[in-house]
């Protein structure tokens, strides 16, 4: 379990590394993650070492949404006086994003031939 918590945090700490090094608009993690992906699909064997504790970690992803909770009700006074900027804000980004994966699901299917006319 060690040495699979040491694959994921140095692949965290690389991409922050990088990112960092090579001032990239795109955040640490993120690269590391890709960096991990990669990882994996080289060596499939790291698959097997990483399943059993990134397996326990989704089991409490419930618990990394508790600061956000906390958060929400610390600014309930702000949520009261801008609520209806902020529903409406939340419904057009979440059409926005819906379209734009329909979209681009779209597209790729088109692009790889897998489309029923």
């Amino acid at each position: 379990m060690i040495h699979a918590l040491l694959v994921i945090l140095t692949a965290q700490l690389t991409g922050e590394a990088l990112s960092r090094a090579l001032s990239l608009p795109v955040p640490g993690p993120v690269l590391g993650i890709v960096l991990l992906v990669l990882a994996l699909r080289l060596v499939p064997r790291l698959a097997d070492l990483i399943r059993p504790l990134a397996t326990g970690i989704l089991g409490h992803l419930s618990l990394l949404f508790v600061p956000a909770g906390v958060g929400v009700v610390g600014h309930l006074s702000a949520l009261g006086s801008q609520g209806p900027a902020i529903f409406l804000a939340l419904i057009v980004s979440t059409a926005l994003a819906m379209a734009a994966g329909a979209l681009v699901f779209a597209g790729v299917a088109r692009l790889t031939g897998n489309v029923d006319d």
